[in-house]
C-alpha cells in the first residue's frame, strides 16, 4: 500500500495465543472468610486465591496459565498482584511472533510465564537472572482449583499404635 512516498508493508498475520499451563500441587493451609480467600500451600510458597470449598488440609491442583503470570525485576510491593514469588529465569523460548516462554525455576517448581518480545528486550530478560513472578489471586479460582490425586503423608511412627493395642 502507498501513500505519497511512503510504502507500507501489511503487517504479519496474527497468531494465536499460546496455551501454556503450569500445574501445581498445594494443599489448603487456611480459609479467611472474611476476605473470602484461601491460602494454598506448595512447595516452594504459598498462593492466595477465592476461597476454595475443599477444607483444610485437603491437596488440590492449582492450574496457572503462563498468561495469567507477569515478571518484574525487583521486589513489587506497591502493586495489586498478591502472589509474588521469587526465581530464576531457566529457559527463554522464542515462540510465534509476539510470543516468547519465559520458564522460572522456584526451587523445586517450574512456572512458565508468557510475555512478549518486546517484554524480553526492554527488561533485558536472560537465562540465569533472579526475579520475581506474579500471579494474580483472581486468576487461581473456579476451575483452576480441583482436588488433587495424591496420597495423603504417611503418619510419623509415634501417630501409630502397634497391632496390640499398645502405642
Amino acid at each position: 500500500m502507498t501513500f505519497g512516498d511512503n510504502t507500507f508493508e501489511h503487517p504479519p498475520a496474527r497468531s494465536l495465543r499460546p496455551k501454556l499451563t503450569t500445574v501445581l500441587v498445594a494443599r489448603v493451609l487456611r480459609h479467611d472468610v472474611g476476605a473470602a480467600m484461601t491460602t494454598l500451600f506448595f512447595e516452594d510458597g504459598e498462593l492466595r486465591a477465592p476461597i476454595v470449598d475443599d477444607p483444610v488440609g485437603a491437596a488440590v491442583e492449582v492450574r496457572i496459565d503462563a498468561s495469567d503470570v507477569a515478571i518484574a525485576l525487583s521486589r513489587p510491593m506497591d502493586v495489586s498482584i498478591t502472589n509474588r514469588l521469587p526465581g530464576e529465569i531457566v529457559a527463554i523460548e522464542r515462540l510465534a511472533p509476539p510470543y516468547v516462554q519465559v520458564s522460572f525455576s522456584l526451587g523445586a517448581t517450574r512456572l512458565d510465564a508468557l510475555v512478549t518480545g518486546e517484554s524480553v528486550e526492554r527488561l533485558a530478560l536472560e537465562i540465569g537472572l533472579r526475579a520475581w513472578v506474579m500471579i494474580k489471586a483472581v486468576a487461581i479460582s473456579g476451575l483452576e482449583v480441583s482436588p488433587a490425586r495424591t496420597p495423603e503423608p504417611r503418619p510419623w511412627p509415634s501417630d501409630r499404635t502397634s497391632s496390640r493395642g499398645k502405642p
